[in-house]
């Protein structure tokens, strides 16, 4: 695996990394697996800022990408059971043990011109940066803000999990620009072929042509 660099068209707006790893599952976004390969799940690991940009990434395999999807459906099980008000036994189990491990160690070393970068102390493990998605979940979970902004998308073809930080708390999907505007222009049409029927209709001339009866000389 070569040096982690991000390349891909990810979406990160959905306010937390354990939420972005959950939109990377077939049916969230109406997209298929963006988890597809040891390579994508390189790349998404530094696009979420999960390590540093130019961290080798030479250990991560088909193994890693196993791990990580596992995890995603184990988040996403939870977080559905939170918002419907149900348990979510084993997958909170799950994530809790996994969270219990040590997240990758960070450094800050001279960068270019002298400015300090973040680093990671060791080459990074497939446990540890899972441990470090878990307590994010923890995170999210026990803090009463942020859980109280934990919303699903209602698109209706959009599974996704954001953060509302709205004022008033009042949005409704997990973008504006994507599945917002997509609603807009869906109730927009919806609402034109409403309109254009009835005038449509009216625009029919009456053509009934009289029976004339054969009888009358």
């Amino acid at each position: 695996m070569a040096t982690g660099k991000s390349s891909c068209d990810w979406r990160f707006d959905s306010g937390r990394p354990c939420l972005d790893l959950v939109a990377t599952g077939i049916g969230t976004t109406g997209a298929c697996e963006l988890l597809d390969g040891a390579e994508r799940l390189a790349d998404w690991l530094v696009a979420a800022g999960l390590v540093p940009g130019g961290t080798r990434l030479d250990a991560v395999d088909e193994s890693w990408v196993v791990r990580f999807r596992q995890l995603r459906t184990g988040v996403d099980r939870l977080l559905t059971a939170e918002l419907g008000g149900r348990g979510a036994g084993s997958a909170l189990e799950r994530v809790n043990a996994l969270a219990a491990g040590a997240p990758p160690g960070l450094r800050a070393v001279r960068g270019r011109g002298g400015k300090l970068v973040r680093t990671l102390s060791a080459d990074p493990e497939c446990g540890a940066l899972l441990a470090a998605v878990a307590r994010d979940v923890v995170e999210l979970l026990t803090d009463p803000v942020a859980r109280a902004g934990l919303r699903r998308c209602e698109a209706d073809n959009c599974r996704r999990f954001y953060l509302d930080t709205s004022r008033g708390r009042r949005r409704r999907w997990c973008s504006s620009e994507v599945c917002g505007n997509r609603e807009r222009v869906a109730r927009h049409r919806r609402r034109t072929a409403g309109v254009a029927v009835p005038e449509a209709t009216a625009a029919v001339p009456d053509v009934t042509v009289p029976v004339v009866d054969a009888t009358v000389p």
